[in-house]
């Protein structure tokens, strides 16, 4: 079985999949778009991207990716990631520092308290940015990346775990275009939950308590409720809801058509399971 990840090697999406998929051949993407784009062309079964990170909340692509595309979510796991700062072995020093958006975020204090001056870069991928360091020792650059990808491109840690907070997780989920195909994965089970997008028909007073009140009746317990603008007007957005615990048939069936009744429109990303990676 072919799976896609945010790559290159050694990324924190990469050392994710090798934990979800030991046995699978792991293809490299050049980022999230790419990812979408092998499930939906069928060069791979299934993909692992990145959702939410415990310090700089939801990865936005990740979200409206999830809109567009015609993808379900199999999985969710949460992993612990330690961010360093590294430089190419032959500089003693750096005058800029680049990384993934996402991890320049987590590290943002660290960076203001030490490197103020020191401007920096956002890449495609922290492995990206250590790779690219790797490559070009003529410039001094510095990148923030995983100790994987210190080792694996023969860089020179100079601070170690520099995020902001000490717990940071990220979620990563696998999606597929297959909803009854998730693999069970031998890791703590946190919960289970439902994963839905809905649209409302226009932007009007009461419209999102209608789409809340539907499944607070049936005390339908909402962990995550999250908007993202549609691109196509101000006001205009869709909604990501997680569904707590066990998805009950019937009540999902009620549930769909009380909102479709309302001109609400709604797309269902699949019952998955939480697990948690420990280390």
């Amino acid at each position: 079985m072919k799976i896609a990840y945010l790559g290159p090697e050694a990324s924190f999406t990469q050392l994710t999949a090798s934990q979800i998929f030991p046995n699978e051949e792991l293809l490299s993407q050049s980022s999230i778009l790419d990812c979408f784009n092998a499930v939906e062309k069928g060069e791979v079964q299934k993909a692992v991207v990145p959702l939410e990170n415990s310090i700089e909340g939801t990865v936005s692509m990740t979200l409206d990716y999830l809109y567009d595309f015609d993808v379900f979510i199999e999985n969710e796991v949460v992993i612990p990631f330690a961010h360093h700062l590294m430089i190419h072995p032959h500089n003693d020093d750096f005058e800029k520092i680049i990384s993934h958006p996402q991890a320049l975020a987590q590290t943002f204090h660290f960076r203001y308290r030490h490197y103020k001056d020191v401007p920096s870069q956002d890449f495609s991928s922290t492995a990206a940015s250590a790779k690219l360091v790797s490559e070009n020792a003529q410039e001094k650059w510095a990148a923030v990346a995983n100790h994987f990808a210190a080792q694996l491109y023969g860089l020179k840690i100079v601070h170690e775990n520099i995020q902001d907070f000490e717990q940071n997780h990220t979620k990563f989920i696998v999606i597929s275009k297959r909803m009854h195909g998730a693999t069970e994965l031998k890791h703590d089970v946190v919960s289970e939950k439902s994963s839905l997008i809905v649209t409302l028909p226009d932007d009007h007073a009461g419209g999102l308590h209608q789409v809340l009140s539907v499944f607070a009746w049936r005390k339908m317990n909402l962990s995550k409720i999250e908007s993202r603008t549609l691109k196509t007007g101000l006001g205009n957005y869709f909604f990501f809801i997680n569904v707590a615990n066990e998805w009950h048939p019937v009540l999902a069936k009620n549930v769909f058509e009380e909102l479709q009744s309302l001109n609400i429109n709604v797309k269902f990303l699949g019952h998955y399971k939480e697990y948690l990676i420990k280390e």
